[in-house]
């Protein structure tokens, strides 16, 4: 029962976006707790957890979340490129947040806030330009 329902809600690419955007979003965090214990400072801490859960994030959403099991080289790259290009700009609005609302808000926080609005136009945009394929 349990099984069918999860099996029926990883049907849907928003879902498996959410569950493993989420789950991304959990590595961050540590990573952002671990960073700061060692000595650093919030905005590093967060630019950290940001390119390794990109690194992460890149292959999951590719192949997990849309499906997308083309990997020859005239397809990879202009993903990657286009992928690249949103990346810098979600870093640029990332450290932003975190200049902006640190230190009243706790960098952590800041991330989620920053994560938040950006999974939106993330979503969006990987579904309609980066992963989109005629199947």
């Amino acid at each position: 029962m349990m099984e069918s329902k999860l099996n029926e809600l990883l049907k849907k690419p928003f879902h498996r976006y959410i569950i493993i955007g989420g789950s991304i979003y959990l590595f961050e965090l540590l990573v952002i707790v671990v960073a700061q214990k060692l000595g650093a400072t919030a905005v590093f801490a967060v630019g950290l957890s940001f390119w390794l859960g990109l690194i992460v994030s890149f292959g999951f959403q590719k192949l997990v979340t849309f499906q997308d099991k083309r990997m020859h080289h005239h397809i990879l790259i202009p993903q990657l490129v286009a992928f690249s290009l949103l990346v810098f700009f979600n870093f640029g609005f990332t450290i932003l947040v975190t200049k902006v609302l640190y230190p009243a808000i706790p960098a952590v926080l800041t991330r989620t806030i920053a994560l938040g609005i950006t999974t939106i136009w993330n979503f969006y945009l990987y579904r309609t330009r980066i992963f989109k394929f005629d199947e």
